[in-house]
């Protein structure tokens, strides 16, 4: 699928305040969250992605006093990309000292109400950094904002991730992992199985220390929890389908 790309004038974005830094290239792109609040309405109104993304530039123009909405593009839930500063314009939002490494793409969620990436924010932001691949310069770097920068942004889950190879949602990329089983591995009460038995076997064979009994209780959930937390999602100690994954998956310390 091509760019669904909405240009400025599209979101009738107000003009810069001066003349663009030229950009000629770039190492490849940080990803970036709103930082707050997101109405979890913009999945299912798109005008509410308009009015936002409006809200970000008058908030970097008269809050932050720059020139201009701090980002390169903007993704949303619709799988759209609002042009910002777009391609070979200097970002503002990476930091100081570190625009000039990588674009900035913001995917519209925030650490409040719209927190878990929806498949169309992944898409767009990987539609994104294709289009600034191909046209910007960009590198093939994808890293989170807090990647040089003391900050929390992403949040946890788009930098999870980020940190996963930010792959396609649906299939984009392969995975090592069996089929998930279909039931959440939890406790209390204690889940038994052969499923319980699987996971248990490749989490000790990635050096946690864990019975391979096929019983998942409390034990089984600390090593979950502590699993999770390494790797930047929920540390709820339940094993559904996204740390199913990871346990074959994700990069060994």
């Amino acid at each position: 699928m091509a760019i669904d790309l909405i240009l400025r004038r599209a979101w009738n974005a107000r003009p810069p305040r001066g003349d663009y830094t030229q950009l000629d290239s770039a190492k490849g792109v940080k990803v970036h969250y709103t930082g707050g609040r997101v109405d979890p309405g913009i999945v299912r109104d798109h005008d509410g992605c308009v009015a936002l993304v409006q809200s970000i530039q008058n908030f970097h123009i008269d809050g932050n006093g720059w020139m201009d909405i701090g980002y390169s593009f903007v993704a949303c839930p619709h799988r759209r990309v609002f042009e910002g500063r777009g391609l070979h314009h200097l970002p503002a939002a990476n930091g100081a000292g570190l625009n000039a490494g990588h674009y900035a793409v913001l995917g519209l969620v925030g650490n409040a109400g719209l927190t878990q990436p929806p498949a169309g924010v992944l898409h767009g932001i990987l539609d994104a950094i294709q289009h600034l691949r191909d046209k910007g310069g960009a590198g093939r770097e994808i890293k989170g904002h807090r990647d040089g920068f003391e900050t929390d942004c992403p949040g946890e889950p788009l930098y999870a991730w980020v940190k996963r190879g930010a792959p396609r949602p649906g299939g984009g990329s392969t995975s090592a992992a069996p089929p998930f089983p279909g039931r959440l591995l939890s406790f209390p009460p204690i889940t038994r199985g052969d499923d319980v038995r699987t996971w248990q076997k490749q989490m000790k064979k990635r050096g946690w220390s864990i019975d391979v009994d096929g019983d998942y209780g409390a034990d089984s959930r600390d090593v979950c929890r502590r699993f999770q937390r390494n790797q930047g999602i929920d540390d709820d100690g339940v094993v559904g389908q996204v740390t199913w994954r990871l346990a074959w998956d994700a990069p060994l310390p």
